[in-house]
């Protein structure tokens, strides 16, 4: 059965779409760019904070649904310049310090509120 998941300590969906969507023991987050929750406004720090707020919204949203960091089977990363690849992975990877995830990484011409990172998960309950 489909269940849609919703936290206040992620940022409130922007569209017409859910925070994440289980079904059966799955669980499949919309992307997250950097928005604080509590502002609603994007951290615009730079790809390395960006990437931390990023994170900590979708481990809000994960744990919402009753899973975590550890469970994600899957990301997609999407960046707006694939030249910050590397400052972007340094960040990445300290989320993930064993048995990281199946990942795939893509440049796109834009982001929604000019961020510089999106990044969505499937994970397992």
């Amino acid at each position: 059965m489909k269940k849609t998941i919703q936290t206040d300590n992620a940022p409130k969906a922007i569209g017409p779409y859910s925070q994440a969507v289980s079904f059966g023991n799955l669980i499949f987050t919309s992307g997250q760019i950097a928005i604080h929750p509590a502002s609603g406004k994007i951290v615009n720090d730079g790809i390395e904070e960006q990437t931390r707020q990023v994170m900590a919204n979708l481990k809000a949203i994960l744990e919402a649904a009753g899973s975590d960091l550890t469970k994600v089977l899957k990301s997609s990363v999407f960046l707006n310049d694939i030249n910050e690849f590397s400052r972007f992975n340094d960040v990445y990877a300290a989320y993930f310090p064993d048995n990281p995830p199946a990942r795939s990484t893509f440049q796109v011409s834009a982001l929604p509120m000019s961020a510089k990172v999106e990044v969505e998960m499937i994970a397992y309950l």
